[in-house]
């Protein structure tokens, strides 16, 4: 199996960029198409390979990942989800990422959080909470210390 397969079957077949699925048949040469990307472009970090499209690995040589929140959730100052995950893979602890009009929604954000994180950075185990605040809720990612 080559190390495309073996990253792919890891990673669910999901890029890491954009979180869609990546067809196993489609042409590496296809934007779409699948390829082995790391999440840095710092050369000297020891990171391990992820899956991306063609096309999302691409981009992200051109400019900063930007990892979108659906716009299904209602959340007031996002915060940027790649720099989150590096902080907490690095320092653990927890982080204040989005504020919500309500509970529903913050638990609603919380929930996707969880689960795009287990794709963004796998084997970190984060928990998000929901804390009621100044008229607002809270979510807050924590993991423990690295």
């Amino acid at each position: 199996m080559s190390l495309l397969d073996d990253v792919a079957e890891r990673d669910g077949w999901r890029c890491w960029v954009c979180d869609e699925p990546v067809d196993p048949d489609m042409s590496v040469n296809d934007p779409r198409g699948p390829s082995v990307d790391s999440r840095t472009a710092d050369r000297k970090a020891k990171v391990a390979e992820r899956l991306a499209h063609r096309g999302c690995n691409t981009r992200k040589g051109a400019v900063k990942v930007v990892i979108a929140w659906p716009d299904h959730l209602h959340v007031a100052d996002p915060a940027p989800l790649v720099t989150v995950a590096d902080r907490l893979e690095r320092k653990g602890g927890r982080e204040v990422v989005a504020r919500c009009p309500t509970r529903q929604d913050a638990r609603a954000s919380a929930e996707w959080l969880v689960d795009r994180f287990s794709r963004l950075v796998p084997g970190l185990p984060v928990t998000a909470d929901v804390q009621a605040g100044g008229g607002q809720f809270l979510v807050v990612l924590a993991t423990d210390r690295r």
